[in-house]
């Protein structure tokens, strides 16, 4: 089992670090870049052999068009500066993921708009693709946007690992992104990508492993399957991910989110971590019992 590391928005806002609507996770680069080396560090030291770049907020979602424009690429120079110097500082042998994130806004397949999307993505893997060990696109609500982005990429060898989120209701006949794709469209397209990877993330832990269970039989067995839940109450389909600071499920503490991974493990994943409200505690117990 690899160990990622944890959800880097909620644990900045945890330890004090400048965080408010929209900027998000992005407003630690522009005021606090030094807490978020901190944060890196302190999940690499729980166990985490892979980090992501914190550049999820760096569109602009969170940070305005404007922003983005003139700004956009120095502050991804800065969230990439953060974790090669957490890695550094750690001396250990982790690896730098870097990150693809959904370029309008979490979970919202409907406001996806593709005569766009290419104006937005490429400062991003431009300024990504000389620095990172591989490529991450995560907590994407449907296809178009990651064949899109995929599309976009440089044919650098490097790996592609792409990770969904899904819809929170616990008891469906299948697991669906938010967009309403089921299991076999995302085979399709990790078959038709080569991705090394296919991970679920930034949803309840239970529909995690209701995707797990269903994808496993439709992907080559060389696909590494893996998950990183949050620790929010189910998200409706008007949510954004970024409203505002969702409570924690009280019953989602750290030996509680172990189960779920194990369960994860028992379904054929190998490769585990923490979104939003996972922090380096529950990181430290996944490494602990998986590295045992």
């Amino acid at each position: 089992m690899k160990i990622l590391d944890g959800g880097l928005g909620r644990e900045l806002a945890r330890r004090g670090a400048p965080f408010r609507q929209p900027e998000w996770s992005a407003l630690a680069l522009i005021e606090a870049p030094e807490t978020v080396k901190e944060v890196h560090l302190d999940f690499i030291n729980a166990g985490s052999e892979v980090i992501t770049t914190n550049n999820y907020a760096v569109v602009p979602f969170h940070i305005g068009q404007e922003r983005f424009e003139t700004d956009g690429v120095r502050l991804i120079k800065v969230a990439i500066e953060q974790a090669k110097n957490a890695v550094k500082e750690s001396g250990k042998n982790v690896k730098i993921a870097g990150c693809l994130p959904p370029l309008f806004g979490s979970y919202r397949a409907d406001l996806f708009q593709p005569e766009q999307a290419k104006n937005l993505a490429e400062p991003i893997i431009n300024t990504l693709a000389p620095e990172v060990d591989f490529w991450l696109a995560e907590t994407q609500s449907c296809l178009k946007e990651v064949e899109t982005v995929h599309a976009l990429l440089p044919q650098d060898g490097k790996d592609y690992w792409v990770s969904f989120t899904l819809q929170d209701e616990i008891k469906q006949e299948q697991a669906r992104l938010r967009s309403g794709e089921n299991m076999q469209q995302v085979a399709d397209f990790i078959k038709q990508s080569n991705a090394k990877a296919v991970l679920f993330n930034c949803c309840q832990p239970e529909v995690i492993l209701q995707a797990i269970n269903e994808i496993k039989g439709l992907i080559p067995e060389s696909v590494q399957i893996g998950a990183y839940a949050n620790a929010f109450p189910p998200q409706d389909e008007s949510a954004t991910a970024n409203d505002g600071l969702d409570e924690i499920r009280k019953d989602l503490d750290v030996p509680a989110y172990l189960g779920f991974a194990k369960q994860w493990q028992q379904a054929g994943a190998s490769l585990v971590g923490g979104c939003c409200g996972i922090g380096p505690e529950h990181i430290a117990e996944l490494s602990q019992f998986f590295k045992e």
